[in-house]
């Protein structure tokens, strides 16, 4: 069984450990804890100085002492998947330690027979896991060598595909030992996305972006799964974790559909930003934003 490298470090974060803990540091010491600890957050996966800031505040409501596993789900952006693939590695590098896979979940989800195993290559390629990992070490830093990763990356899923995992993991959702990190960007705004739709309605473009990305957000907090697929339909907003999100939502879905459901269930976002403001149309951008889901 293979380690997976920490590929991304020295260009999209730092790889020296001691610099990077003084960045997340600096960022986490910034951010408010809420009164109740997450059991899922959706956060950004962009280069740290790009959206270091903003994961900071989904990243501040893990709590170490409770939780002891962390399923990481984030979306494709070099390989065709259809479905889910899981890792095929025992261990993931961060500058600030090795995080260890969970082989037995890992294995649980084999076998429902809707899993692939990524490849290592593809494994390394894809960053919106990575960009999660050394701030999952960082936070669980009291727990080190006692908590365990699901590394999970999400492909193209119909609805359809969406309802089906979120029914596989709706199972885990409900431990309280365990937390899910959602791992998306959102609007990727400017020709070079192919993607500029404007509402000047709104205002500036910048402010547009942010109408629409909102739209979104606000179906997110109300944890409308069926909503957030119209949303997607009609603005084909580019959110690069759709279909994380997507899967959480069906996650969520499926625990209120069930027969002892006793759960509150309370999603919230935290932090918005953009890489820059867009005002003319040769700007481009990208967005961030990070959100807490609580459930007692």
């Amino acid at each position: 069984m293979a380690t997976r490298r920490a590929s991304h470090a020295n260009s999209w974060y730092s790889g020296n450990g001691q610099q990077l803990d003084r960045e997340l540091t600096t960022w986490l010491a910034a951010t408010t804890q809420i009164s109740t600890p997450a059991r899922a957050v959706i956060c950004p996966h962009a280069g740290y100085s790009y959206s270091g800031a903003t994961a900071a505040h989904s990243f501040r409501q893990i709590d170490p002492h409770t939780v002891k596993t962390i399923f990481i789900l984030g979306p494709s952006h070099h390989v065709r998947l259809s479905g889910c693939a899981v890792s095929q590695c025992t261990s993931y590098q961060t500058p600030l330690g090795d995080l260890t896979i969970d082989r037995e979940i890992t294995n649980e989800l084999m076998e429902t027979g809707k899993f692939e195993v990524m490849t290592l290559s593809a494994d390394e390629d894809e960053h919106s896991i990575e960009m999660q990992l050394p701030y999952i070490a960082k936070v669980m830093e009291p727990a080190r060598g006692n908590f365990t990763i699901v590394p999970v990356m999400v492909g193209s899923l119909s609805p359809s595909s969406e309802a089906k995992y979120g029914k596989i993991f709706a199972k885990y959702l409900k431990d309280p030992s365990i937390c899910f990190v959602i791992s998306s960007d959102f609007c990727h705004w400017g020709d070079r996305f192919n993607y500029t739709h404007y509402d000047s309605s709104a205002g500036e473009i910048h402010q547009s972006i942010k109408a629409l990305d909102h739209a979104g957000m606000d179906l997110i907090e109300r944890l409308d799964a069926p909503g957030f697929t119209n949303y997607l339909k009609q603005f084909g907003n580019t959110i690069c974790g759709r279909h994380p999100i997507g899967v959480f939502l069906n996650m969520v879905a499926e625990i209120r559909g069930g027969v002892t459901n006793g759960h509150r269930m309370d999603l919230k976002f935290l932090k918005y930003a953009q890489s820059s403001q867009v005002k003319t149309p040769r700007d481009s951008s990208v967005s961030y934003a990070s959100a807490a889901f609580i459930m007692k």
